[in-house]
C-alpha cells in the first residue's frame, strides 16, 4: 500500500507494520515479528527491490514485534542497521527489558541483532528525519518525511481514530505525554503507527491530547 509518494505501507506483516521509504537511499522502517523475513523479501521483490538494494534499516525501538527480522535482513541486505541509543543493549540482548516486556521476550525469541549507529535526534537517515519520543520505551524515536509520521508505537490506530500506546507497555507515562504533545507540534498530513492502519492526521492528533 503506498501512503504517500515513495512510501509504502508492507501489508505482509499486519499486526506489526514495517515500512519502505524509497529514494536514493531506500530505508526499511521496523522488521514486524519473528518469522517474518522471507514474507518481507517478497514484498520487496514486489516492488522492484532485492535485499541489496535497502541501504538503512531502522528500528524505531526495542520490542521484539519490531526487531524480530532485523538479523536476517540486515545480512541478507548489508544495510546499516539504526537503533535508538538508549534502546540499543535491549535490542542486543546486553540488558532485560523490565515488566512484562521481559515476560513478551521470554515467549517471542529473537535473533538479536548487532547495531551499527544510533539515531541521533534531528538526524537524517535517507530522507527521513529522526523525532525523539521517548516513553514507550526509554529511547522510541519517531521518522517524519514529506508530510508523513512513522510514528512506531508513540500512537495506535482503532476504527480511524488514534490511541495513546498502551499503559501496560508504557516505560515512562510522564515522558510519553511530552512526547505526545512535542511531536504534535511538527506539521504532518498522514500518521503511519506499527499497530493500526495509516489516518490522515486531521483534527485527531489534538484530539488525542484532550
Amino acid at each position: 500500500m503506498e501512503i504517500a509518494p515513495n512510501i509504502h505501507l508492507l501489508e505482509c506483516t499486519k499486526g506489526s507494520y514495517s515500512y519502505l521509504v524509497l529514494g536514493d537511499e531506500p530505508v526499511l522502517v521496523d522488521t514486524s515479528m519473528p518469522g517474518r523475513a522471507d514474507e518481507i523479501v517478497r514484498a520487496l521483490a514486489s516492488l522492484g527491490l532485492k535485499p541489496a538494494d535497502l541501504a538503512h534499516i531502522v528500528l524505531t525501538h526495542m520490542d521484539v514485534d519490531h526487531i524480530g527480522n532485523a538479523k536476517r535482513l540486515a545480512e541478507l541486505s548489508g544495510a546499516t542497521l539504526w537503533a535508538p541509543a538508549p534502546d540499543i543493549p535491549y535490542i542486543e540482548g546486553t540488558a532485560k527489558p523490565k515488566g512484562i516486556r521481559r515476560a513478551i521476550a521470554g515467549l517471542m525469541r529473537v535473533d538479536r541483532p548487532k547495531v551499527d549507529r544510533a539515531l541521533d535526534p534531528g538526524a537524517r537517515v535517507g530522507s527521513l528525519e529522526v523525532v525523539p519520543a521517548p516513553g514507550h520505551t526509554p529511547g522510541h524515536v519517531c521518522l517524519l518525511t514529506q508530510d508523513v509520521l512513522l510514528a512506531g508505537d508513540l500512537v495506535t490506530t482503532r476504527g480511524g481514530q488514534l490511541k495513546k500506546s498502551p499503559s501496560f507497555l508504557t516505560w515512562d507515562k510522564a515522558a510519553l505525554r511530552r512526547s505526545l504533545a512535542d511531536v504534535g507540534r511538527r506539521s504532518f498530513a498522514w500518521v503511519c503507527p506499527a499497530h493500526g492502519d495509516p489516518v490522515k492526521r486531521g483534527s485527531l492528533w489534538e484530539a488525542l491530547l484532550e
